[in-house]
């Protein structure tokens, strides 16, 4: 991944979500293509059910991963963050049932395709960083309006 050009703010700062929807920890790097975020699951995380994070949650992670990409070079630009919807995963699979209380997961997003009417297509990918094992891994979707005013007024 190629260094990014500024230094990476806070997720807060990344996403349209608000506490405690930020389900993502950091982001470590990201480039013109791609973004690695990491989440550390700990018994207060969103979603933990006593031992881990259910697997299912992995598809929002990557979600997550992905908006944070779309915030960074929205700043880039000088542009706010705006909002995106995710519309959907292709083989979403994951090598375990749930991701367990105290593993480090590094979530890395890699745009495939993004055209001009907002939709994107991101190959993810979710490793323990303990162990570099990969335990998930999606295409996913996702369709950011060029006008989200309309979407994010319904919202708050």
């Amino acid at each position: 991944m190629a260094p990014q050009t500024v230094a990476i703010p806070p997720i807060e700062q990344l996403l349209p979500h608000a506490a405690p929807m930020i389900l993502i920890d950091r982001v470590n790097a990201v480039s013109e293509e791609a973004l690695e975020a990491e989440v550390e699951i700990r018994p207060g995380s969103l979603f933990h059910d006593g031992a881990g994070v259910g697997a299912w949650v992995g598809i929002e992670y990557m979600a997550q991963a992905i908006a944070a990409w779309a915030g960074y070079h929205a700043l880039l630009r000088g542009e706010t963050v705006k909002i995106g919807f995710l519309l959907g995963s292709r083989r979403y699979a994951c090598a375990v049932p749930e991701f367990a209380t105290g593993s480090r997961l590094k979530v890395d997003v890699k745009l495939l395709l993004q055209a001009e009417n907002g939709l994107g297509s991101f190959e993810c990918a979710i490793s323990d960083l303990s162990t570099q094992q990969e335990l998930a891994q999606a295409t996913v979707s996702v369709f950011q309006p060029h006008d989200a005013t309309q979407y994010q007024e319904g919202m708050a």
